[in-house]
């Protein structure tokens, strides 16, 4: 494909009005999230896994001092973690087996809230906010762009954050609750919203906001950023047809690349975000404590399902995308 053709694309894409960007990025993102849902269940089980030890305790008869017990036999009360999932098919496996296929979606309404939202944003703004960037730094438009194209992405995704956050915690706590425990806490999306602002104040729908705006603008930039050079990289230097095969290509290499540098966030903030009031006095807290307790390995718990997860969710809705753009700003070019 040569470039001026790629050049008459990108003309294309900027003429398209901003709420039919919005519209097209959030109408993928939700058919991607709904696909890959239950991915994201079983990587939110795991990197919460851990957070509360489980103590087997041996009871000492009622006669015999407790304390005095403990000291002639130390593995009368083991702190032992129950491990309750392993790996992605087996945490998928078990959440079927105990709680129900259904399950694996809990919490699909505010996901799609989420998506509507937060992709809906730094995806379908993503374009404008880049030819804002172009214009201030007067990179070479024939060039990669990298500068406007990374202050695009940091900018996009911050700012999709602090707009979606309520979402994004309600998401979360329904995917955290197990029947075996306390049951689901909340009867409905709706029910969440008010039952967390009533109880934690407005402080609460935006808990973990800080990390998550962290994680979402790196994960913007290897998501968006790095499809968008991937994808001029395989039309301008491997010649590659601009379809969906380019699409595919370029979306594992963001998904992966969203996955490495995100996940030790990611685990933070959900963590964070599920924690009663008070467990932590903030984010770095959260981090710092669980490193102690779990050592570095627990920031990168979930990772499989996460790469899984961030992988097919990048295929699906990127695919999606590009095909939706077709469709709709060729029907508003005839």
């Amino acid at each position: 494909m040569s470039f001026q053709r790629r050049t008459s694309e990108k003309t294309t894409e900027l003429t398209a009005s901003v709420p039919v960007k919005l519209l097209t990025a959030g109408s993928a993102a939700c058919f991607a999230d709904f696909i890959t849902f239950p991915l994201d269940t079983a990587k939110v089980r795991l990197q919460i896994q851990g957070e509360q030890p489980v103590r087997t305790v041996a009871l000492a008869p009622a006669t015999i001092n407790t304390s005095a017990s403990l000291k002639l036999n130390p593995t009368a009360v083991p702190a032992t973690q129950h491990v309750q999932y392993r790996g992605l098919v087996g945490t998928i496996t078990t959440i079927t087996r105990q709680e129900g296929f259904r399950t694996l979606y809990n919490g699909l309404s505010a996901g799609l809230q989420r998506q509507l939202c937060f992709c809906s944003i730094r995806l379908g703004l993503y374009d404008t906010v880049k030819t804002f960037y172009g214009s201030l730094l007067k990179e070479n438009e024939a060039g990669l762009q990298i500068g406007t194209r990374v202050l695009a992405g940091l900018t996009t995704g911050g700012a999709a954050v602090m707009i979606a956050q309520p979402t994004d915690v309600v998401k979360v706590r329904f995917q955290a609750a197990t029947r075996s425990s306390t049951g689901r806490r909340y009867a409905s999306t709706l029910e969440a919203y008010r039952t967390i602002h009533r109880e934690e104040g407005v402080r609460g729908l935006w808990r973990g906001a800080m990390p998550n705006v962290g994680r979402n603008a790196i994960v913007n930039v290897a998501e968006i950023v790095c499809y968008d050079v991937v994808k001029d990289c395989l039309l301008l230097y491997a010649h590659m047809p601009n379809d969906i095969r380019c699409h595919f290509s370029a979306a594992v290499v963001a998904g992966l690349a969203a996955t490495i540098v995100a996940s030790p966030v990611d685990v933070v903030k959900t963590r964070y975000m599920n924690s009663p009031r008070g467990q932590y006095r903030g984010a770095i807290d959260c981090a710092i404590r669980m490193g102690a307790k779990e050592g570095v390995a627990a920031f990168y718990k979930g990772f499989v399902p996460s790469f899984a997860r961030l992988v097919s969710w990048n295929v699906v809705m990127w695919i999606s995308y590009e095909q939706l753009k077709l469709v709709i700003f060729n029907r508003n070019q005839s």
